[in-house]
């Protein structure tokens, strides 16, 4: 099945471009002190490995906005810089390199300041984010407009601000903090405009939960074609985020590098320590860096849909009693035992490279 992109704009950010015409990028968060250069680039670096296209950093003051320079000499991903409540940070950060502006609509309100802001984005020709959230967004209106209505209503004024100073190079967010209201918000924003949209849910909490929320929030627009970039906010490591939002993807046919572990959830037929198994050999698959190409390997725990399910992956293994029969593209091999099998699966995985 082939999704149908919503039509949007191609919009440049650093090396990665973003819009319907190109596949949706993955964005992280550096969760450093974006000063401390040493933690940062470190943090960069770590993303860039794990997939990571876009990372956003947090300005907080000068001396994270003059980092920014010193930042891009080491690192490859496009910097993106987060700007609250000052447009004097806005200004340093353009200054010293950042390849894109997030601003806050609830937070970044006055007339004067914006056109400053839109001035310096025109003569270093690079992109702003518009992004909203459900916890800073304007409470203007009837007390009974929705938070989705909100949402879109601020972002329409602030884009109708930055149009009118002849600006369009222009990325949107409407994030709240649950599920419902961000897939509606996104849908609603989508109808009226072609600009990139930055997907995410804010604030989900601890990995279990923020993934859960994510998956089902971004999976549902993904579906629908909207969302040309995406974020996995977690309590958690910026890797973590990434690797979230990878498997997303990926569960969407969106996306196909790297090795695939699937497995069946176990019942009462299989007799071996199936969970030991898979939690070892993707932790082991982690460990070897570098494979980029798609491979899937299926690890199933009985013969009745083992060798059904495990047809379509380059290598499986369907488990009896102690042992397991391997299969290489749908065809049986030979019998491994399970003390063995991580490492055959590992041996036949480097095989294949």
């Amino acid at each position: 099945m082939l999704l149908e992109r919503r039509k949007s704009k191609t919009v440049k950010i650093g090396n990665c471009l973003i819009g319907r015409a190109h596949p949706v990028a993955i964005q992280s968060m550096t969760k450093t002190s974006t000063a401390d250069l040493e933690g940062t680039i470190g943090q960069i670096k770590e993303l860039d490995k794990a997939g990571c296209q876009i990372v956003r950093l947090a300005i907080k003051d000068l001396d994270d906005a003059r980092a920014l320079k010193q930042i891009k000499k080491h690192v490859k991903l496009p910097l993106v810089a987060d700007i609250h409540f000052s447009f004097r940070l806005a200004l340093a950060a353009i200054e010293n390199g950042a390849d894109k502006i997030r601003l806050n609509p609830g937070n970044i309100t006055k007339d004067c300041q914006i056109r400053e802001i839109i001035a310096a984005l025109k003569m270093h020709k690079i992109p702003l984010r518009i992004g909203l959230n459900s916890g800073s967004v304007k409470d203007s209106g009837p007390r009974s407009t929705t938070m989705t209505d909100k949402l879109v209503a601020s972002s329409l004024d602030y884009i109708k601000k930055i149009e009118s100073l002849k600006f369009y190079n222009l990325v949107l967010s409407l994030k709240a903090n649950n599920v419902l209201d961000t897939v509606e918000a996104y849908r609603k924003i989508s109808r009226v405009c072609s600009y990139p949209l930055h997907l995410g849910v804010t604030a989900t909490g601890s990995a279990y939960d923020g993934i859960i929320k994510s998956s089902v929030a971004l999976g549902a627009l993904l579906l629908e074609g909207i969302g040309d970039t995406m974020r996995v906010s977690l309590t958690d490591t910026p890797v973590a985020e990434v690797k979230a939002a990878r498997s997303i993807l990926e569960s969407l046919g969106m996306r196909s590098a790297g090795v695939k572990v699937i497995s069946c959830p176990t019942c009462g037929r299989c007799e071996v320590d199936l969970i030991r198994i898979v939690k070892e050999l993707e932790e082991k698959i982690a460990l070897r860096k570098g494979r980029k190409e798609a491979f899937k390997i299926a690890v199933m725990g009985c013969v009745v849909n083992g060798p059904g399910e495990a047809k379509d992956a380059d290598i499986g293994i369907a488990f009896g009693k102690g042992q397991g029969l391997l299969f290489k593209k749908g065809k049986a091999c030979r019998k491994v035992s399970s003390r063995d099998v991580v490492k055959v699966l590992l041996r036949e995985m480097e095989k294949s490279s």
